[in-house]
């Protein structure tokens, strides 16, 4: 069984607009069932395509499967059978022997900046980049399904 062991930040702005940063890859996913015990989704990256099932999160942690599909039927999965999407710009940084991957959301996300690291272990330590702020693991607003359906522009914030 695959399990994905994660931990979310939200990031400092003007800090990240000054970091020395890598070309983005520009992400589209969508969502084909989401309910309390599992998520599938439909992700486009560059010109590969994927479809993934996520279990129900126990902390930070959960079950993930994720496997390759033709990047065609993921297109045609996104525009025919999803219910909902975001699009963002994934960058991968590596700091301090880990690899934080930060989004910047396009659509009605967009303004919401968001780091992830995946660790082996839910114990695991390691060093935050400067550019890190709050922790946002416990809060199911800034998962990427949830922002798909009650995106960043309607919060109020």
């Amino acid at each position: 069984m695959g399990i994905e062991i994660e931990r979310k930040f939200l990031v400092d702005h003007n800090q990240w607009r000054q970091l020395s940063k890598p070309e983005g890859v520009h992400y589209r996913q969508g969502y084909l069932a989401t309910d309390a015990k599992t998520t599938t989704r439909i992700r486009v990256k560059d010109k590969q395509g994927f479809i993934t099932i996520k279990g129900l999160s126990k902390g930070i942690s959960r079950s993930e499967y994720e496997y390759p599909i033709p990047v065609d039927d993921a297109i045609e999965m996104l525009d025919t059978l999803a219910e909902s999407e975001v699009e963002k710009i994934r960058y991968n940084i590596h700091f301090e022997g880990h690899l934080w991957e930060v989004d910047e959301f396009l659509g009605d996300n967009a303004g919401l900046i968001m780091a992830e690291i995946e660790l082996k272990d839910e114990a695991e330590t390691f060093a935050k980049p400067n550019w890190i702020t709050q922790e946002v693991s416990d809060d199911d607003r800034y998962y990427n399904s949830n922002l798909s359906q009650n995106p960043f522009k309607n919060w109020g914030l």
